[in-house]
């Protein structure tokens, strides 16, 4: 009995000895031992943050880097881009979890502005939207308008043409806005005759360089803006096919939202943002972007007057009032 006694006795310290480590493992650990790295999406004191949705184009150009960089450096404020699409964008804004976006296509614009989420829309810049494919071109395309294009393809991949692709970006930006547009006037119901049609039309549902890599892939043919093209020409095999029209007229701009949806958005840099985009430092540094590389501006800067006429028809000269 006392072997026994004395086996207890032996295990209550040891437990006492346990709980009395797990106890000093939970106190307050040692400073130097506390992670650096803040758990809350809340921006730092005393940090001036713009959060900007924007398309992706712009990202995958460059373009969006070069904003960063240089307009941090003259301001000090922290640029946040999250590229996602045109669509996406302006839903992440109708939410307030964004202050500006830097989008194109208009039609999704002026519903965003009208149904109060957005206000003092700037037109910034312009390039044009490019129909590229395989160089042997299977549709017979070449030389179309872009609505015969789109037609001939419809056609020929229904047909199960040898060869005939369509890869999509399928994710609701400003370029399937304007992919499903032409669709339109090409004279087909998107959802109906065009949606699950067959093998011949693929949805990427990625952003502007992905779906031109997986376009590449499957040799297929693709709607894209012409600056991701030359940013990502040297991956590629594809070759513009159609590069003319008024249909293929991509225009972009800026939207603040507004702070009466939401009360919490930093609406005084998104103003001076606008403003300075719509500068002459702004103008002309997007004018320079990509002239050393490709011998020409990726996007085409817009001023007035011509920016208040057909076809672009919007606001890009005049300055935002402050509050």
């Amino acid at each position: 009995m006392k072997t026994d006694a004395a086996i207890l006795s032996a295990g209550a310290v040891l437990i006492l000895l346990i709980l009395a480590i797990f106890a000093g493992c939970t106190g307050a650990a040692p400073e130097e031992n506390e992670t650096p790295y803040a758990t809350t999406t809340t921006p730092i004191a005393g940090v001036n943050v713009l959060r900007v949705a924007t398309t992706t184009s712009l990202e995958n150009t460059g373009l969006l880097a070069e904003l960063e960089r240089v307009y941090e450096d003259k301001t000090g404020v922290d640029l946040q881009f999250i590229a996602q699409g045109t669509g996406q964008s302006l839903d992440t804004a109708r939410r307030g979890d964004v202050d500006l976006v830097l989008v194109h296509a208009p039609a999704l614009e002026e519903e965003f502005v009208n149904d109060g989420y957005g206000i003092n829309p700037r037109c910034i810049a312009y390039n044009y939207f490019i129909i590229v494919g395989p160089e042997s071109d299977p549709a017979g395309i070449a030389n179309m308008s872009p609505v015969e294009a789109f037609r001939e393809i419809y056609a020929a991949g229904t047909n199960n043409t040898p060869g005939v692709v369509f890869v999509s970006r399928g994710d609701n930006p400003g370029t399937h806005a304007q992919e499903k547009a032409l669709w339109a006037e090409a004279g087909y119901d998107y959802e109906e005759e065009i949606l699950d049609s067959g093998p011949w039309y693929v949805e990427a549902g990625k952003g502007m360089g992905d779906t031109l890599i997986l376009a590449n892939e499957k040799n297929a043919y693709t709607l894209s803006d012409e600056g991701t093209y030359l940013s990502f020409k040297d991956q590629l095999a594809l070759v513009p096919i159609i590069a003319e029209g008024a249909k293929l007229l991509n225009r972009y701009s800026a939207i603040a939202v507004n702070p009466e949806k939401h009360p919490d958005v930093n609406a005084e840099e998104a103003t001076n943002f606008i403003n300075w985009l719509i500068s002459d430092e702004g103008k002309e540094l997007i004018g320079d972007f990509g002239k050393a590389e490709f011998g020409k501006p990726l996007f085409v800067p817009l001023y007035a007057p011509d920016c208040t006429e057909p076809p672009f028809n919007c606001t890009c000269a005049e300055p935002v009032a402050t509050a």
